[in-house]
């Protein structure tokens, strides 16, 4: 595929895209993004990760042209014609709209994780800023054990999430579940549709209740729903287990019902 990018409305090869060097979103990290999966051109969710954009501008003071950027991403789609893919939003500090369609990363059936303590920073809590340096060295650290991916867990012990994900899980006592937003966790799209459609408990757990866990499994717009094979060294009794299977089920039965409703958009 092409990759191709938008940048306030101009359409190129993603190589040859280019945008003022002095810009605090490349100085200093001031955006936000989104990450939006492409289904044969469909957008998945689009409004919903177009709000959540807006939601985190306004937390860090940034506007936008909205309705500038929603004729732009259009535009960016009708150009790389039905692709596979995932779409880039970001907005920066120095007023740039940006829009670009990557490739898929490529994702193993199941992953090995490890916890990596993590001071969230309270003031960006549920912020999608562009200021991700903490996260990706949370995964590069994971990598450095063995592992393929971080789980965030903070100093008091309570689980957050994977850098770029939510993390569900089989509690020794059979139910699923998940932290909740009020820890300091995303609000995840993924997650939200798991939540709606599956029996999940929300809450505050340790990172024992997550290393004692049956099988456990990581969600995000690019993964969808991973299973998790180990967690901090230890395998776990089932990966992917029922409930992951169950997880994967439901949300390809949520993602057919509403790319169903965007088509001939």
């Amino acid at each position: 595929m092409q990759e191709l990018a938008s940048v306030d409305g101009r359409v190129k090869p993603t190589a040859e895209a280019t945008v003022p060097l002095k810009d605090d979103g490349l100085y200093r990290g001031d955006g936000a993004f989104e990450v939006i999966r492409l289904y044969d051109g469909r957008p998945f969710a689009l409004d919903d990760h177009v709000d959540r954009l807006e939601r985190s501008a306004a937390a860090i003071e940034l506007e936008f042209d909205r309705g500038a950027l929603e004729r732009e991403i259009a535009e960016l789609i009708a150009a790389a014609g039905s692709p596979d893919a995932q779409l880039r939003l970001i907005v920066t500090r120095g007023g740039r709209r940006i829009a670009a369609i990557e490739p898929v990363p490529a994702h193993v059936e199941a992953l090995k994780v490890a916890t990596v303590t993590y001071s969230p920073t309270v003031i960006l809590n549920g912020v999608k800023s562009l200021s991700y340096a903490a996260n990706m060295q949370s995964t590069r650290l994971a990598q450095a054990g063995g592992a393929d991916e971080a789980i965030l867990v903070r100093p008091d012990g309570a689980v957050l999430e994977p850098p770029t994900s939510s993390v569900f899980w089989v509690s020794p006592e059979g139910g699923l579940r998940t932290p909740a937003l009020d820890v300091g966790v995303l609000a995840s799209i993924t997650r939200d549709r798991l939540v709606k459609a599956l029996d999940v408990e929300e809450g505050t757990w340790p990172a024992a209740d997550l290393r004692a866990a049956r099988e456990a499994f990581l969600a995000s717009t690019t993964r969808e729903v991973q299973a998790v094979a180990a967690i901090d060294g230890s395998s776990l009794a089932e990966s992917p287990g029922p409930r992951t299977r169950e997880a994967q089920e439901a949300f390809a039965a949520v993602l057919a019902e509403e790319l169903e409703t965007t088509k001939g958009k």
